[in-house]
């Protein structure tokens, strides 16, 4: 089995290395009051801190939101000895709400080396801890011709069976309340 793995050639059936990782609000508050904003400058872009930030300072629960992401982020290129590159791997708000993940530097030269090409992530939040889950988008790979689409022939254990396919019905049932 190798030290690291790395992703599958693109087409094909694969596998994903997910990152998961929760932070405890009230650690991130102790810190905060112990050390100030400043102290979040390090792992945190000016962009990141600015999504973070409500008329009263900075949102607790998001800043525990955007570190737990990170972390899941930095957990799927699956690399020993390095340490997780705060910085570039930036966490912003999309136009929708939902965050994004840009790999930089160091942590874009990992996620290549490892066969990933971008990373998706999840944040959820409630009073004590805020965590994340992050998932790989896998790189494809020029060298290889892209994947056949499926077709009839395709193998049994990746097929339906037909008995699990149910008709939809072309009227609402009565039990629908419409």
């Amino acid at each position: 089995m190798p030290a690291r793995p790395v992703a599958p050639p693109a087409g094909g059936l694969g596998w994903a290395n997910l990152g998961m990782d929760i932070v405890s609000v009230t650690r991130v508050r102790r810190l905060l009051t112990q050390y100030g904003e400043k102290f979040f400058e390090r792992m945190l872009t000016p962009g990141e801190l600015a999504d973070c930030r409500t008329s009263d300072g900075l949102d607790l629960l998001s800043l525990c939101g955007r570190i737990a992401a990170k972390e899941a982020a930095f957990k799927t290129l699956r690399v020993r000895g390095r340490f997780l590159p705060w910085t570039d791997i930036v966490v912003r708000r999309s136009d929708g709400g939902w965050p994004l993940v840009e790999l930089r530097g160091p942590a874009a030269e990992m996620a290549q080396e490892a066969g990933i090409c971008e990373v998706t992530v999840s944040i959820s939040h409630d009073v004590d801890y805020a965590v994340a889950v992050a998932a790989p988008i896998i790189a494809p790979t020029p060298s290889l011709p892209p994947a056949a689409p499926a077709t009839a022939a395709a193998p049994a254990a990746l097929a339906i069976p037909a008995t699990l396919v149910t008709p939809t019905p072309a009227t609402p049932s009565a039990s629908s309340g419409r």
